[in-house]
């Protein structure tokens, strides 16, 4: 019999808020965090908005030396991890037997863009002996979990999943599947992203996978609509502490929701356009996993990138596993406000995906004004609905075909 694993922390900074109830309040009033890019200069680009955090200020939550040895998305993830450690019940860093047991699995998809950039230039212009001591450290992905680990005494498990959009759900895939087999009791899990940059903006404009929308940054981001035309980038992080139950209960947290399945495939079909059988394959071996059928299962956190391929796809594989129960679940993308982290979204929506089983109520897709006839689903358009829902899955699909689903359970005492 698997171990039974519960969510007891969560934290997310995006761009509609700095804080799980800040973001929350939000994504319910239908607020859009995409605007101009004030990062750097966007003039020459030809997407030139984003989902930026804004008034981010890292001393907040992590020590003001340390914080200057961070990449940005380092920080970004540290103040989640923090928010989420507090809320279950730590204020300081974890000893004795729970320490050897508290894994740390955190992902980024890119990692430490902007050092990256950074350095570069030193190189170019002030040559090699005036590159930093810090640069490599700064830059490598799993540096996240490494300051996390050190930050909050974790001995257990500890690395970084990378694997583009699909990072941060693989993150809490892997760490769920980690406490169930018993090599850990707790862990903190998610994803951190920071690539609004030069080059990052850059290299999806070159893919020409963006929104050109830059008139309307606030209804540029349009998942599921008929007039998508790309996805907006964001930054930030999402991530949960996650525990097996009993070990839960006997320290008395408060349980948000039981984590119940986790389901990981590949396309093998094409770097950067789904197949058409990969994500219904996986949301059925999630589905098998948490031992869920599908007609108890009422919300989907979609993948929902505002790209053409991507939502018409994920709307077929929505009805290949559902069948006609997908006419009667909600579906919506919350991508429409934040942007796209990339990998801190599967971190970011399963925060919000807890959310909605714990509060019955369910985030809108914005911007939703003209049906498209390829994606005729319910994606909850532009207001929040009340609804309580017993079983929610979280979306995350990644280029190089990787997908993910995660299954979550409202949380009944």
């Amino acid at each position: 019999m698997k171990r039974r694993v519960v969510v007891t922390g969560m934290g997310m900074v995006s761009a509609v808020g700095i804080g799980v109830e800040e973001g929350w309040k939000a994504l319910l009033a239908g607020t859009s965090g995409i605007d101009r890019i004030t990062l750097f200069d966007p003039t020459d680009f030809t997407s030139q908005i984003a989902g930026e955090v804004k008034g981010f200020e890292p001393e907040k939550f992590i020590d003001k030396k340390e914080a200057r040895r961070m990449d940005r998305f380092v920080q970004l993830g540290m103040a989640a991890c923090d928010m989420a450690m507090r809320q279950a019940g730590f204020d300081q860093p974890v000893d004795g037997p729970l320490a050897d047991r508290f894994a740390t699995i955190l992902g980024s998809g890119i990692g430490g863009l902007s050092s990256l950039e950074d350095e570069h230039k030193t190189l170019l212009g002030k040559g090699p002996k005036r590159l930093s001591p810090f640069f490599i450290p700064m830059m490598i992905a799993n540096l996240f979990p490494g300051h996390a680990s050190i930050r909050w005494g974790a001995k257990g498990p500890s690395w970084s999943p990378v694997s583009a959009c699909a990072t941060g759900a693989h993150a809490i895939g892997e760490a769920l599947k980690t406490i169930q087999r018993g090599d850990a009791d707790m862990a903190l899990c998610g994803g951190a992203e920071a690539a609004i940059t030069p080059l990052g903006i850059g290299g999806f404009n070159a893919m020409r996978a963006m929104s050109t929308r830059n008139d309307s940054p606030h209804t540029a981001s349009r998942p599921f609509d008929k007039d998508r035309d790309g996805f907006v980038q964001g930054e930030g992080a999402g991530v949960l502490v996650i525990e097996e139950l009993e070990h839960a209960k006997a320290r008395g947290a408060q349980i948000i929701c039981e984590l119940v399945g986790y389901a990981t495939t590949a396309d093998a079909h094409h770097i950067t356009a789904p197949s058409p059988d990969g994500a219904p394959r996986c949301i059925q071996l999630c589905l098998n996993d948490a031992g869920l059928r599908p007609e108890e299962v009422g919300y989907i956190n979609a993948h929902g990138t505002s790209t053409p391929l991507n939502d018409a796809n994920e709307t077929a594989a929505i009805k290949t596993v559902f069948g006609e129960h997908a006419y009667k679940l909600a579906v919506s993308s919350t991508k429409s406000m934040t942007g796209h982290t990339l990998g801190a979204a599967g971190g970011i929506e399963a925060v919000i995906s807890a959310l909605a089983l714990l509060r019955g109520v369910l985030p809108p897709t914005t911007n939703y004004q003209t049906p498209d006839p390829d994606c005729d689903l319910d994606y909850v358009p532009n207001q929040p609905r009340e609804v309580r829902v017993d079983a929610a899955i979280s979306n995350s699909f990644g280029f190089g075909g990787t997908n993910v689903v995660l299954a979550m359970r409202r949380w009944r005492g």
